[in-house]
């Protein structure tokens, strides 16, 4: 990934969507009636392609597995059904990792392709094929489908999530809140544990400190979605994670990186780090089967 040719951009209804297919099938922006609501670095430096996985915007795909995974105290291992260790960075390979790609045939969507490879298979040894597809449905509205499929002869382990960064200048970061569902509250130990839960709050305030690399585990209705409202960019986005056919998401997680970054994560994901040893929220997919994790964001302006 290395120039502006390699970048596809879907403009539809006065809303856009720039996707980088080749660097970890990255969706890089999203504007609704030209103002940004994902988050991009602006200038970014070319150079900063050669490891886009540290390139902070956009939306980096997480999987095979999400967040960290420890062995022994050991970061960035994990141990299979047989006692197997096989080595996998933090948050899987996938966003450092060329896809192919397909547009829709009316020319509003993006679907992008990573399938097993010698780059996959030394930690971790399984067919797949992982689809991710982006889709403007209207002037407000993005789809996101994350597709998963084993045409492998045995089970196959994942848990995937997203990475969204949105825009938010960050003196405004108080003012700017993120609305739940019923949750329950929780965090990583430096051994890779998931500590003791506690019962979550309806809202937060994005300038709370305490909620910056917390997991907020969905256990209320899941029709009622997740709104994050920016005041001062007079927006709010909802998460619709209720959607036909759809697995379930376990939790969406708060993030950002310093009190001067002018973006906020939130990010809906499958499971937790380390679920392959933890269980919360792994999903063991039969051989032949295809499953879809899919949402809807929708920006909604503030008066």
């Amino acid at each position: 990934m290395s120039s502006e040719a390699d970048v596809i951009e879907i403009e539809r209804d006065g809303a856009a969507i720039q996707l980088a297919p080749g660097a970890g099938g990255r969706l890089m922006t999203w504007r609704v009636g030209g103002e940004p609501v994902i988050h991009w670095p602006d200038p970014l430096d070319p150079a900063a392609w050669a490891n886009a996985a540290k390139i902070r915007g956009g939306n980096p795909l997480l999987f095979p597995f999400l967040g960290r995974h420890f062995v022994d105290g050991q970061i960035n291992k994990w141990r299979d059904p047989e006692g197997v260790v096989h080595d996998l960075p933090t948050h899987g390979f996938a966003r450092n990792l060329p896809f192919s790609c397909r547009r829709d045939a009316d020319g509003h969507g993006l679907r992008m392709t990573l399938v097993d490879s010698d780059a996959t298979r030394g930690g971790y040894p399984f067919a797949f094929r992982f689809e991710a597809a982006y889709r403007i449905v209207d002037a407000h509205t993005l789809e996101v489908e994350l597709t998963t499929s084993n045409p492998g002869e045995v089970a196959l382990p994942y848990y995937a999530g997203h990475h969204f960064y949105f825009h938010l200048p960050h003196d405004q970061r108080e003012e700017s809140s993120i609305e739940l569902p019923r949750t329950e509250r929780c965090h990583q130990l430096p051994d890779g544990a998931i500590s003791e839960a506690q019962t979550g709050k309806p809202r937060y305030s994005l300038g709370d400190a305490s909620i910056v690399d917390n997991f907020h585990c969905l256990t209320g209705p899941s029709d009622q979605p997740v709104r994050v409202n920016l005041p001062g960019l007079k927006r709010s986005i909802e998460f619709e994670l209720d959607q036909p056919d759809s697995v379930p998401w376990y939790a969406v997680t708060t993030w950002t990186e310093a009190d001067t970054s002018d973006f906020y994560c939130v990010e809906p994901w499958i499971g937790l780090p380390d679920a392959i040893h933890n269980g919360r929220g792994l999903r063991w997919l039969a051989p032949g089967k295809t499953e879809t994790a899919s949402l809807r964001l929708v920006v909604t302006p503030l008066e």
